[in-house]
């Protein structure tokens, strides 16, 4: 009888025998492969922590770096603060006192008569440890300048300097005209200051800005 006869006359199909040279087996594949779930795919709990962590620290690193950008931004073209290294501008300033300086005073407003200013080191100025002078402006373009018996005179009267020390009188200042772009400066420690009666006048090319705040030591925070 053929396998086909078998199957109609409703006799049980018979499984097939062994191969010639071997033997067969049957498993079950499902029970086989139970309990290695968790050797082949990503627990989902770990892998959104994982995300969330990743995401934490680039929000961090772009904070980071926004600040440091922010920072060059400022110290580059709005504020900067200066160290002040010797007593030439005593009382007003001490020395290892710190100020902010706006870089962009000069650029919206104009030079005025008082303000105290950070510009580099005239090329005329003696060497010294630092590239950048503080001081006081006394003199503008077209003024004429001149101590007569310890007062300052500025086109022939004398102007009031509050910020100097009782007693404290300005010498080596002959007459003096100010040329244009350029502005006459002295420290407000006259006795004791390299300045414009040193080196000349300096040009506004090399102004640095208006110093306009006392940072530094906290106790002495003020504006200028």
């Amino acid at each position: 009888m053929s396998a086909t006869d078998a199957v109609t006359t409703g006799e049980p199909a018979k499984p097939p025998g062994p191969a010639v040279g071997g033997t067969a087996s049957y498993f079950d594949v499902s029970s086989e492969w139970e309990g290695y779930e968790s050797d082949v795919f990503d627990d989902p709990t770990e892998t959104e922590e994982s995300r969330s962590a990743l995401r934490q620290a680039l929000e961090w690193g772009a904070v980071i770096i926004g600040a440091l950008i922010a920072a060059l931004v400022i110290k580059t073209f709005l504020f900067q603060a200066f160290w002040i290294p010797s007593g030439s501008m005593e009382q007003t300033l001490q020395i290892d006192d710190r100020v902010l300086v706006n870089k962009i005073a000069y650029e919206y407003g104009d030079f005025s008569r008082g303000d105290v200013i950070v510009f580099h080191r005239p090329p005329a100025a003696p060497p010294s440890d630092t590239d950048e002078f503080i001081k006081r402006i006394i003199g503008l373009p077209g003024d004429t300048l001149e101590a007569i018996d310890g007062v300052v005179y500025v086109n022939g009267l004398p102007i009031e300097e509050p910020y100097l020390d009782p007693g404290d009188l300005t010498y080596d200042l002959p007459s003096t005209v100010v040329p244009d772009g350029y502005l006459f400066v002295m420290g407000d420690n006259r006795n004791n200051s390299t300045d414009s009666r040193r080196f000349g006048s300096v040009s506004q090319d090399l102004v640095v800005g208006k110093a306009f705040l006392i940072v530094w030591p906290f106790g002495s925070m003020g504006s200028l």
